[in-house]
């Protein structure tokens, strides 16, 4: 177990980095160029397999909105790419390292116009700037590291394989689900800046998770769950409020109008159900 932490400790003296805005410290254990190859290498492997939304109705909105905000990081290296996978049963968006992003149509008609799409857009963005995906890849190895050294100390046997199993589970709950949590709040706070830099009013933000929440059902027990309870969103972003609106105060306005994509989208679901 010594040896374990020695190592891991050892990791995150030489590979410790800190994410913008929000100041936290992460262990990042791959480098930019390779986290950049492994986000477009998954990107072209998910869009593959999914179906396109091809209308430039539903499509151009995302796009523009996605690359004003893009334009406030400022970071000519991510290769920004705004895509919409034509799918109305799932409320959702991603975002994958180097500046892919890809949204669902499915939570057009909860964003509503474009600065709950903003809210979308920056969250996935702020994923991408704090370099979340080389994070996770990094805490993965972490517990490769961990668990392969259990491995050897135990040997094999019933008794260590229930052993294994109880530090995967461990490992899980209390190291890899909480710290995602922790990444979907700290891209929550990051968006919320970036698209109040980009115009966009933060209230919206408070506004597009209520609605998220009289849409969903029941999740997961929040301890659980990869992300936090909407409820917990809300709380965390009136927080952030007073640190947001300077910047919208400060920036150009961006335009807030309803997304011409959102009627079609909700017509489609309905049909489909």
């Amino acid at each position: 177990m010594r040896r374990t932490a020695l190592v891991v400790g050892l990791l995150a003296a030489v590979a410790c980095a800190t994410t913008p805005y929000t100041r936290r410290s992460q262990l990042i254990l791959i480098s930019a160029e390779q986290e950049t190859k492994l986000g477009a290498q998954a990107y072209q492997e998910v869009l593959a397999k999914s179906r396109l939304e091809r209308s430039s109705a539903v499509v151009q909105p995302i796009e523009a909105v996605g690359q004003r905000i893009a334009r406030v990081v400022n970071r000519p290296d991510f290769h920004w790419q705004f895509t919409v996978i034509d799918d109305p049963k799932q409320q959702n968006a991603f975002a994958l390292p180097g500046g892919k992003v890809a949204v669902y149509t499915g939570i057009l008609p909860v964003a509503q116009t474009t600065a709950g799409l903003a809210v979308v857009l920056g969250h996935e963005i702020g994923h991408v700037v704090a370099r979340h995906g080389a994070e996770r890849i990094s805490q993965g190895l972490v517990a490769q590291v961990g668990g392969s050294m259990l491995g050897a100390l135990l040997g094999s046997g019933p008794s260590a394989n229930m052993v294994l199993a109880a530090y995967g589970l461990g490992a899980q709950l209390g190291v890899l689900l909480p710290f995602s949590r922790t990444q979907e709040s700290e891209a929550d706070h990051i968006g919320l800046l970036l698209m109040a830099r980009a115009g966009y009013d933060p209230h919206a933000a408070v506004a597009f998770w209520q609605r998220m929440e009289r849409t969903g059902g029941s999740g997961p027990p929040e301890y659980l769950a990869t992300h936090p309870s909407h409820g917990t969103r809300e709380q965390q972003l009136r927080a952030w409020l007073p640190e947001a609106l300077p910047y919208f105060e400060a920036a150009t306005p961006a335009p807030d109008e309803p997304l011409p994509g959102v009627a079609s989208a909700a017509t489609r679901r309905r049909d489909r159900c």
